[in-house]
């Protein structure tokens, strides 16, 4: 296998710079406004929306590609601030919003559409998006996720 050549650098360096760009911008005023964490606001909007509030933890650990440990601590912390509660059940553990957390997620997800729409969305021209929405699952796929 050969160096990426002085052109495909170039498009992997502006792939990361645009790319980290973006997601310290949403991530930033996400927590400036709301006071969340990416992880939170992470956490929060997987449980509430695919979980309706009540979602088993080694479901979440899966859905956000966390190992369990890191998972387990960020949720001790998150329940430390009052954010969610855990429950035993058979065979694992529930993770509940509280009603701070749904408080949360409800303010939290204005500022990130508002956001992703500044920082991303609007930087597409609407007629190019088809293409770019072709390129990312082009992307997904060679990375093997579907």
């Amino acid at each position: 296998m050969t160096l990426l050549n002085e052109s495909e650098m170039a498009l992997w360096h502006a792939w990361k710079r645009a790319q980290d760009a973006v997601w310290t911008r949403v991530t930033a005023e996400i927590a400036d406004r709301t006071g969340l964490s990416d992880q939170d606001f992470a956490v929060l909007t997987r449980v509430h929306e695919i979980g309706h509030g009540v979602l088993r933890q080694s479901a979440l650990a899966a859905l956000l590609e966390w190992h369990r440990s890191r998972l387990s601590h960020h949720l001790t912390r998150m329940a430390d601030r009052g954010l969610i509660t855990r429950r035993p059940v058979d065979g694992g553990v529930e993770v509940v919003l509280t009603e701070v957390g749904r408080d949360a997620v409800v303010r939290a997800r204005p500022v990130h559409a508002e956001a992703v729409r500044r920082y991303l969305l609007d930087a597409i021209p609407a007629s190019e998006r088809v293409v770019f929405e072709r390129i990312l699952a082009g992307l997904m796929l060679s990375a093997g996720d579907h």
